[in-house]
């Protein structure tokens, strides 16, 4: 019943994870860019929800909107300022960037929101739910729920709406797209605010099931292993590896912290991430790229 109750805890996890890992895919997959930053525009996201909440009294639904807003602004931002000045660069540039950025919203968190009060309360259940005896935390059954709703949403998004089709046509060939009338800026733009979106409902979640603070920021530790297992461009491989990298997380955390010590959750999350990086350097479902030259 152990070895039951750490795969139930590590597949609810997992796929909060992977809603933070769609975050990440989304904006790789049409601009390149490997987002550094991810775990502070999680942390970022969940501090603007509980100031419109807790501070400016608009109720959930308008901090959720209050969130969505703030985020579309500092993606719009990023975009406009950073990365169109980048394009050209080399890619150790844009890396250093990104990680700038994290740095910056990691100290302007504290310096500005550390006396916003942090709760985030969401009319979800909080009673355990009975499951072949065992015990399931309500509150996470239905954060994985939302989760797995808002992840199939942004898939389906990607593979047939018509903005999604740009964004792949962008992510396939930028040239060949801008020659055929997309606007490239126009659409990465988007791609950005969208991942600031998946981060309001993953950093909301977050709160409301672990509790918020700047630590937050730490998540994108733990979202890095799961796209390159995945595949850096494939939302349906960063899914099934936030899964896995979950259950083995869990499992690690149950049967090797008490004999090693904390901390053998993230380290056998970083153990797989090798594993794959030596037999499939490009990721379960990631594509590989020839370059002919």
């Amino acid at each position: 019943m152990f070895f039951v109750s750490l795969l139930i805890e590590g597949s609810l996890a997992g796929l909060l994870y992977a809603l933070v890992a769609t975050a990440f895919v989304v904006v790789y997959k049409a601009s390149r860019v490997i987002n550094f930053a991810l775990g502070e525009w999680v942390m970022v996201a969940a501090i603007l929800v509980a100031m419109g909440n807790n501070v400016l009294g608009l109720g959930l639904a308008g901090a959720l909107a209050f969130g969505c807003i703030g985020m579309a602004v500092l993606a719009w931002v990023f975009n406009t300022i950073a990365l169109n000045r980048l394009v050209g660069q080399p890619l150790i540039a844009v890396l250093m960037v990104t990680l700038g950025l994290g740095v910056l919203l990691r100290g302007l968190g504290q310096l500005l929101f550390s006396d916003v009060p942090r709760d985030i309360p969401l009319p979800l259940p909080t009673e355990p739910f009975v499951l072949a005896g065992l015990y399931v935390p309500g509150d996470k059954l239905a954060a994985a729920a939302l989760a797995a709703v808002a992840t199939a949403l942004m898939a389906w998004f990607m593979q047939r709406s018509r903005s999604g089709v740009a964004l792949r046509a962008i992510a396939d060939d930028q040239k060949v797209a801008m020659a055929l009338g997309i606007d490239v800026n126009r659409y990465v733009t988007l791609a950005w605010c969208l991942s600031g979106a998946l981060c309001v409902m993953a950093g909301s979640l977050w709160t409301f099931i672990i509790g918020s603070g700047f630590g937050m920021g730490l998540v994108g530790l733990k979202i890095f292993p799961i796209v390159i297992i995945g595949g850096l461009d494939s939302i349906g491989g960063a899914i099934i590896a936030a899964v896995m990298i979950g259950l083995i997380e869990s499992l690690a955390t149950g049967y090797l912290e008490p004999i090693l010590g904390s901390g053998c959750g993230l380290l056998a999350a970083y153990i797989a991430l090798i594993v794959m990086l030596t037999v499939r350097p490009y990721g379960l479902f990631g594509e590989r790229r020839v370059d002919r030259v």
